[in-house]
């Protein structure tokens, strides 16, 4: 099992960065990779991603999420192994310091050499920078779902 563990600030209330991160289906917008998220329940997502070539569909279920604190997650079935949190760090009014742990588990010799050499880390890291991005030059969330999962 790898492990990656990545953070940024981004100039938006923790609430606006939160409500966000809860919509999973504009992923793709700002995640390098990702082709497609379906939320098929408050709590189940079915993801659809293609990384050098390797296409993937799996379903990640949402195991803890607490408004404007965190998401975890694991997927539960499909091509990936994987869980993970990201929360949410509140700066001070107009500022958020958003962190993303995740643990996976690479498949084949490719993906294998591929962490080995970082490239995990360096997805991870422009993800993040893009939703900071994204996030700061919409000035405001596309949505949130302020429900909680325990």
């Amino acid at each position: 099992m790898s492990q990656v563990e990545e953070s940024i600030e981004v100039a938006v209330p923790v609430r606006t960065a939160y409500n966000q991160w809860t919509q999973f289906e504009t992923f793709p917008e700002f995640m390098g990779g990702v082709e497609r998220i379906e939320q098929r329940t408050d709590t189940l997502t079915h993801w659809v991603t293609s990384v050098n070539g390797v296409r993937r569909e799996f379903d990640a279920e949402i195991t803890e999420q607490i408004p404007d604190e965190r998401v975890a997650w694991t997927t539960v079935d499909g091509e990936a192994r994987q869980a993970g949190v990201v929360t949410f760090h509140r700066l001070d009014d107009a500022h958020t310091k958003v962190m993303l742990q995740m643990d996976f588990e690479p498949e084949g010799v490719a993906e294998t050499i591929g962490d080995r050499l970082g490239f995990v880390k360096r997805q991870t890291k422009g993800d993040l920078k893009r939703f900071k991005e994204f996030i700061e030059s919409r000035g405001g969330e596309t949505g949130g779902w302020r429900g909680a999962v325990v």
